[in-house]
Formats: C-alpha cells, structure tokens, sequence
C-alpha cells in the first residue's frame, strides 16, 4: 500500500502580506501542514503541484523552507506559473529532483511504494499558460518506456479543459502532444494537477485526472460563457491518493478544516449493520 499526500496552489507569501490583499495563503497553508502532520496514517511523501509561492520571490521560498521542514516525509515539488523554474532550483535546493532538467525545465521520475512519480514543468516565463516543450516531451516517453509499473504523473496545468473559461484560457498549450506521448503507455495511472484552485476529476488520454483544490482561497465555480475571474473561500483542501494491487488508485479528498464528529453510527429497530451483534 502506498499513500501520497497532495497539495497545489499554496501562493506563499513574504511573511505578514496576504496574496491579493485578502487571502492569508501563510496561515492556510500552515493549517494544512498541520492537518497532514495530524493524519493517523502517515503519507509516504507529499506531493506539490506548483504555485508554492506567488511571485517566485526569496522571501516567500524561504516561508516555504521553514514550513516543509516540519514534514517527516519526502516533498516533491514542481514550479507552477506563478514559480520560476530556475528561483525554486536554488532557493529549494535540497528537495529531490529539482537539480534533474530537460532543456532547462525541472523533471524527474521517483519510486514511492507501489507506484512511480514523474514530476513535469510547465512553467513559461512571462506567460499564465503552461507548456511542457518538445524535450521535456521526449525525456517524458523515454521514461514511461524504460520502467512498467504504476505510474502518476503530476503536472501544474491541467491538460483537460474544465468549462471555467478564464482558466481554461490559461491553460496547457501542448496538452495534444501530452496525450500523444501517453497513450500508448497503459501504466500510467493518473494525473496530479492543480492551478485551477477547485477539486475537478476529468478524463485526458484516457485516464483520470485529479485536479486537486488549494490549500487556500478557491476559484469561484462560474460556467458560464464570459464569467469573471473571481475567487472565493470554500472549504480548503488537499488530496490523498491510496495505491495497491487490488484497488489501483483511489483519491480521497481531505479537508484542512476540524468538523464536528466523528460519531458512532446507531442502528434503528431492525435494520442490522455489518458487524453488528445479533
């Protein structure tokens, strides 16, 4: 059994500034680590899928050091839009992979458990959408070629579209040629995403894709055909994503939050409940 943690989008912040002037990402995020630290079971890594800082500045990556130290586990990162490729290299040297490129992008392939991690950069300077480039493409098929098992591939931009049109306009520009590479590869299990900021499950390639919500503030769910760019604060969230033989992989949503519970269920007359005494 293997089980991932995944967090996206924590736009970290110079210590004593909120992102967009509102949302305090620091705080957010540190609740999110201490909900994960809080886990019964313990995650065998946790997973970054980008847009660990705002603005790609030294003092937000220096937050970024100080909160994922906590952490008795592996932490695998990749650069959103709103990272640097070559600013999270060096300030956030130490954490595997990020030293691994292809024609500059930071790319990497790790075993965890069960199952095989290819961490990929779509970052492209100066632009919101994302591209991965012919040779990060290329070192991609070599390494679903040379190893079978399952595989999950994680990625900032989403390849699918999710019908909210101002991300979508920001989306992966060479998510066909992704689809081309990974066809052929039955192993490969699922896709890890975020920059949407909301919890989407889509179809690309004929896998699944997990898009997973930010530890902070969320996109607001608006389908409609010129929606504005808004953002919200639903429920904060990350994923875990379970791995074994008999199951594949299995995504649970878990929320940063404290609820109120959990309770005993209580059977009402004559209704027996597994393992219930009769």
């Amino acid at each position: 059994m293997t089980l991932i943690a995944h967090m996206t989008d924590l736009h970290l912040r110079p210590r004593g500034l909120a992102c967009y002037r509102i949302s305090d990402t620091n705080m957010l995020a540190e609740r999110a680590i201490r909900s994960l630290r809080s886990l019964e079971t313990v995650p065998d890594a946790l997973v970054i899928t980008g847009d660990l800082t705002d603005r790609s500045d030294p003092r937000e990556y220096a937050v970024a050091r100080r909160l994922l130290s906590r952490l008795d586990m592996p932490v695998y990162l990749l650069p959103g839009n709103h990272d640097g490729t070559a600013d999270m290299r060096r300030e956030m040297a130490g954490f595997p992979g990020l030293t691994e490129t292809a024609d500059g992008k930071i790319c990497y392939a790790v075993n965890i458990g069960t199952v095989r991690l290819i961490a990929l950069d779509t970052h492209l300077p100066g632009s919101p959408c994302g591209e991965l480039g012919q040779a990060q493409l290329a070192w991609l098929d070599g390494k679903l070629r040379e190893d079978r098992r399952p595989t999950l591939i994680a990625l900032h931009h989403p390849p699918a579209l999710s019908g909210i049109q101002h991300m979508d306009a920001i989306g992966l520009t060479d998510a066909e040629a992704l689809a081309d590479v990974v066809s052929p590869h039955a192993h490969v299990e699922r896709f890890l995403c975020g920059h949407l900021h909301r919890p989407i499950i889509a179809a690309f390639a004929g896998r699944i894709m997990t898009l997973a919500p930010s530890t902070g503030h969320q996109v607001a769910l608006d389908l409609t055909e010129d929606g504005p760019a808004m953002f919200n604060f639903e429920p904060a969230a990350y994923f875990l994503h379970h791995h074994s033989d008999r199951t594949g992989v299995v995504t649970h949503m878990t929320y940063v939050e404290d609820f109120p519970g959990p309770y005993n269920f209580f059977s009402d007359e004559g209704v027996v409940w597994p393992g219930d005494e009769t």
